[in-house]
Formats: structure tokens, sequence, C-alpha cells
């Protein structure tokens, strides 16, 4: 792809890649009466009495805000809200086209985490849910518990838990390929920042024992009793530890996770790993070690990455829409770590069901897939993703009491294989 591509894709015909459509008819002198003055009243005196009501009159339930302050996007770091528009409202693109899910983008001008709080919280009626993005460490972890605090509908940092989500589901399949239990597995990790402490967190919930999990930021490992370059989010995984650096960290390790930048592991780093390795290399657009350089080393590893180039793509669009659908069609008022889980272990559980749809193999220009070192983690095409993580997210909501209505668990595993083929065509 070149630069001027993608650039006359952007501009080319209605500037930008998302518009808002009316879903009712408004032709004639009736149609309009209905839409607005005096018709409108009556939904609005409903929703008065029942708060709930929007949900039947608005589009709120289906209705998604992408939020941010252009201090962390994509791999341009601190460029500003206007200039990380593009990649907001690509955003909305991914949220219609894998659930059918309406979205607003806003972009907001501060840097202040307590005025960006009051912004989003102030804005709350109009949403059915939030999605957080491109909000720099650490003032994102503030700004993600304070809303989820305060606010009554589900807030979600896609950067810190969508990668955590799906990668999360590659390392349980890679383990059962690889057969390494993750409560003996030994994890370094290259990153500290949003993804990679969400990773961790995700990680150790899934089963990692925290003692043998070595965190590695620009200043080294993160050990006890270190100061330079800590914060409260990086201190719990301050362990007892005589290794400094990234190199000293790899020796022996079962499993690397990188959520850092491109180029810093070596080959000998990985030949210094465990029997049987796992190595999940997600900086992007470049990991940490490139796909074929780590295999010429080691041909007894599992490798994934952010790239769609290589097999294993840890995609976050494999994540966001459908943890959003399940947790909108249950009017969940949160997205708690139960929801989390119940996504990473839908996505893992669909790799080996088999019956690869066609759609995906001519998608991808492959003729078979099966559950194994190539296939860890489902495609992101792969239509059967919106059924069974928005399931997988809907039933959890109701199992922990976070969701607002109980649903036929039936009749919604047929609405979404219907909307399924119609998001396909």
């Amino acid at each position: 792809m070149k630069n001027d591509e993608a650039l006359r894709y952007h501009e080319q015909g209605r500037k930008g890649k998302i518009e808002v459509i009316a879903t009712k008819p408004c032709r004639t002198q009736n149609d309009l009466s209905l839409a607005y003055t005096p018709g409108v009243a009556q939904p609005c005196r409903e929703i008065e009495k029942d708060p709930d009501a929007a949900f039947r009159y608005t589009a709120k339930g289906n209705l998604v805000a992408v939020i941010s302050n252009g201090t962390a996007v994509l791999g341009l770091g601190d460029i500003g809200p206007l200039a990380g528009k593009p990649v907001m409202e690509g955003k909305g693109v991914l949220f219609k086209r894998f659930a059918d899910i309406d979205v607003f983008d806003l972009e907001i001008e501060s840097k202040n985490p307590q005025e960006i709080v009051n912004i989003v919280k102030a804005i709350e009626p109009t949403f059915g849910g939030i999605n957080l993005e491109d909000i720099k460490a650490p003032e994102c972890f503030f700004i993600e518990e304070e809303l989820k605090k305060q606010m009554s509908i589900p807030v979600f940092h896609d950067d810190q838990h969508g990668t955590a989500i799906i990668s999360g589901a590659a390392l349980l399949n890679a383990a059962q390929i690889q057969d390494k239990k993750l409560s003996e597995m030994k994890v370094v990790f290259s990153g500290a920042g949003a993804a990679a402490i969400s990773c961790a967190n995700h990680y150790i919930r899934l089963g990692i024992e925290p003692s043998n999990l070595l965190m590695v930021d620009s200043k080294g490992v993160v050990f006890k009793g270190r100061t330079e370059g800590m914060n409260k989010y990086k201190e719990p995984f301050a362990i007892e530890t005589s290794k400094r650096t990234l190199a000293d960290a790899f020796e022996g390790a079962d499993l690397f996770a990188g959520l850092s930048m491109g180029g810093l592991v070596s080959p000998d780093m990985v030949k210094s790993m465990a029997d049987r390795p796992i190595i999940l290399a997600m900086a992007n657009p470049d990991p940490e070690i490139g796909y074929d350089e780590a295999k010429a080393v080691r041909n007894d590893l599992i490798m994934a990455t952010g790239r769609s180039d290589y097999p294993n793509q840890v995609n976050n669009v494999l994540g966001f829409p459908f943890i959003f659908r399940g947790a909108l069609d249950v009017r969940a008022s949160c997205i708690n770590e139960e929801m989390k889980i119940a996504a990473t272990h839908a996505l893992a559980s669909l790799v080996k069901q088999g019956n690869i749809p066609q759609q995906v193999l001519d998608g991808y220009q492959i003729s078979s897939l099966s559950f194994g070192p190539d296939y860890i983690i489902p495609k992101p095409l792969d239509p059967r993703v919106l059924v069974e993580e928005s399931i997988a997210v809907a039933k959890a909501a109701i199992d922990t009491g976070v969701a607002r209505i109980q649903i036929d668990f039936n009749a919604y595993r047929d609405h979404l294989q219907k909307l399924s083929e119609e998001l396909g065509k």
C-alpha cells in the first residue's frame, strides 16, 4: 500500500470514512411531524417518566462513543486529537462493519485526566457505551477507573483490554500445543504501558503465576526496590530478581509478550528461551523481532504478531466490536473481568471447532486451515466470531449480575447468525 493510495481513499467522494444516515422516512408532511415537532414530544414524555424507554425510542442502545485525546495514536505517538481523528473514524467503520454498532467519534482537546473524565461523564445520556482510544499511560488508567466508577454504561479502553483479550486466547492455545501449564510458565514482558500492564493482569487471571512474570521497560527489569521510572501501576509487577536487562529476562523464558517497539529482541535472546517457547511480538507496525528472524533460530516456537502478513495476527478487531455487541444487547452496566475472560475463552475455543467458512479461506487465499502452531486465534474475517464472542460476553454479563435485561439465547444466536450473514454480504 502506498501513501498516496491511503490519502486518496480518505479524500475521494464524501470526505473521511463515516456518515449519519436516517433510519426512518422523512419525505412527507406526516413523516416530518413524526420525526420532529409535534410527534417527537411523545417519546420525550415517555423517557422522562422512564429513562429505560430511551432504549425503545432512541438510538442510544446501539450507539458507542469512540473517544480520544490523541496522546498515543497507533505508532504515531502524541499527535493530538485532530490528527488522530482518521483513526477514530476508522474505529467507527470497524464497529459498523463487524458488529453493526453505530459510532460517534469524539476528539477531546485536553491532556487533563480529570477534565476528560468530566467531559465523558457529562455525555453519558447520549450513548450506550464508551470506547476509550489512544490515550497515553498512565493517564488512561485513571480515566478508565474513574469513568467505570461514575458511569452506568460500559466503559472500555481498547488499547489496554482488547490486546489482552485476544492475545490471551493465543496464549491459551499456544500453551496447549506446546504442552505447557500456565502456572509453571516463565514469562517476560517488553513494555510497561497500558497494553502491557493490562495483558499481564489478564494473563495472571488466566493462570500465569505472578512470581514467574518479569516486566521490562525502557529502564530495564521492573524489580523490587527500583525507584527510577516507577509508578503505582508498575509496582505490583516488581519482584525479587537479579535480572536487570531484557536479555537477562529472556533466559529460560517460556513466553515472551512484546508490547513495546520493533527491533528490541535479538535472535540470541530467542535462542536463550526454554524449549518449545511462545513469542507474542505485538509491537506495531514492526514486531520486537521479525517472524522470519525468530523462526530461523527456533523451529520449536509458536509465534504471533500484530501483522496480517504472518500467521496468528493479534488484531483488536477480534475483540471490541463483539464485546460491545454482547454488552449492549443485554444492556450491561459495565464490561467486567468475567466478560473479558469469557471473550478470551470464546476466541480460543472457536479455533478448535473446525468447519472453517469458505469465505475465510477465500479471503486469505488459502485452501485449508486447522488448529495448530500457525492457527491459534481466529482470523479477523471469520463471521463466527460475532456469534460466539458476543454470546459469551452477554452470558457472562447476565451471570455476574451486570445485565439489565434477560434474553433468550437460542433466539439471540439466530439473530446474530442472520446479522453475520448480512454484514458479510
